[in-house]
């Protein structure tokens, strides 16, 4: 089973239209015969996860001693398979590393961090592709702003290895027209 990481912030809540369009994805992608795999706790990492677990899905929480030494949190009750690291970094490139594409929905500062790192790695290992699909108007604001304005230090096909997308409808379709 091929497994799709999904970043996402850890705020939204159930019931929020963050939380309900995560959740559709989740179910998307588990649909598709996708694995999900998440940081495997709250806000959209719960939604996913409960999406794809209600779908008939397999639910990856990639949990970390580090973030529950500063945040009362527990891999939510969807988490099926549970890979635990010790530290924040660890667990970053472990989501990154360990799938075959990696779509982000609308996050804060540790989702911007996934996303920027999951680019880098795609630069560093160009022979080992993978989609990084983006999700909304925020992700296409952002970085195209990073690539307008800072555009001469990334190459053209760097600055390709990204795919912006509207909405988790166009994520799954695209994800699924790319990966059989």
């Amino acid at each position: 089973m091929k497994t799709i990481t999904v970043f996402g912030g850890s705020l939204p809540k159930p019931g929020s239209q963050a939380y309900q369009e995560a959740q559709q994805l989740g179910s998307l992608l588990a649909s598709a015969g996708f694995a999900v795999q998440t940081g495997g706790y709250i806000g959209t990492m719960e939604a996913i996860s409960k999406g794809a677990s209600e779908a008939g899905g397999h639910v990856i929480g990639v949990t970390c001693d580090e973030i529950e030494s500063w945040r009362s949190v527990a891999p939510n009750q969807w988490v099926k398979e549970q890979k635990r690291c010790s530290t924040l970094r660890e667990r970053l490139y472990r989501l990154i590393d360990e799938c075959e594409a990696a779509i982000a929905l609308p996050g804060g500062i540790g989702t911007l961090a996934e996303v920027a790192l999951t680019w880098a790695e795609l630069q560093i290992h160009p022979e080992k592709p993978k989609p990084l699909i983006v999700v909304g108007l925020g992700w296409e604001e952002t970085l195209g702003s990073f690539k307008t304005e800072l555009g001469e230090y990334i190459p053209a096909a760097d600055q390709n290895r990204i795919i912006a997308v509207p909405d988790v409808i166009s994520a799954a379709a695209v994800l699924s027209n790319i990966i059989p």
